[in-house]
Formats: structure tokens, C-alpha cells, sequence
């Protein structure tokens, strides 16, 4: 049994919990980053149907001193990834570099819970075929 199904995660779905340290003395980057996403917002949502991105939060820590950035996901595991074609794309990516140390933490799920109309509505979005027309073609 995998951790994917120990953890009540329907195949196909990647569940990603991912914790990036912020570089010392780049907390106000790190502020600036999280803006850029907020006013960018509508192109941010555009590239999650490409990413078959059915949840993406940020949250931040700062703690003993130290500033962590948060990635939780939940996508298809046939999404893309970042699109260097899309400014926005390109723009976080440098943001990342700018920001954080490389790489992330990855934590382990253990537990997914969704109630049955959320867990339909993200096995609609993340897992449907590739040539599947959206509203946003």
C-alpha cells in the first residue's frame, strides 16, 4: 500500500504539502512575491487548468527568527508545469530565485479528507483528459 492510499488519496491525485525557507535578510522579497501573486491573481488562476491545479494556498511562518513559505496542492498528476512563455510564470520564477533557498521540504499526507461534493469537483477538474474543453478555452 502506498502513502497515497494509506492517506485516502484517489490515484491520480498529487497531494503536496512543500515548505521553502526564505533567504536570510529577503523577508521584505518575500513580501513583495506574495504581492505580486495577489495583484496578479486572474493570470495566476489562468495557468491552473493547464496544472490541473484544483487547490493551490500560500501560507507563511515566520518563526525562531526564520521565514518559511508553504505550498499546499492538490492537483492531477497530469498537470504542467510553470510555462516560461508566461510572463507570470517567468515572473515567480524569478521571484523564487530572488526569495528562497532552492528546493523544497516535502511533508508526508496522512490523512485526506473531503467531503463528497468537494472530493467530485477536484476529481472533475485535476484528473479529466488533457484535450477536455474548459471555460477558460
Amino acid at each position: 500500500m502506498t502513502f497515497g492510499e494509506k492517506a485516502g488519496i484517489p490515484d491520480g491525485l498529487v497531494v503536496e504539502l512543500s515548505r521553502g525557507t526564505v533567504l536570510d535578510g529577503r523577508s521584505d522579497e518575500a513580501d513583495r512575491w506574495m504581492q505580486m501573486l495577489r495583484d496578479r491573481r486572474e493570470e495566476c488562476i489562468a495557468t491552473l487548468d493547464r496544472e490541473r491545479m484544483a487547490i493551490e494556498i500560500v501560507f507563511r511562518l515566520r518563526e525562531d527568527g526564520q521565514d518559511y513559505l508553504y505550498w499546499l496542492t492538490v492537483c492531477g498528476s497530469e498537470g504542467a508545469g510553470l510555462d516560461l512563455d508566461r510572463p507570470i510564470d517567468r515572473d515567480h520564477l524569478a521571484a523564487a530565485k530572488r526569495t528562497k533557498e532552492p528546493g523544497w521540504v516535502e511533508a508526508e499526507p496522512q490523512v485526506v479528507l473531503l467531503p463528497a461534493p468537494v472530493d467530485d469537483a477536484v476529481r472533475r477538474w485535476a484528473l479529466r483528459p488533457r484535450d477536455t474543453p474548459t471555460a477558460a478555452d
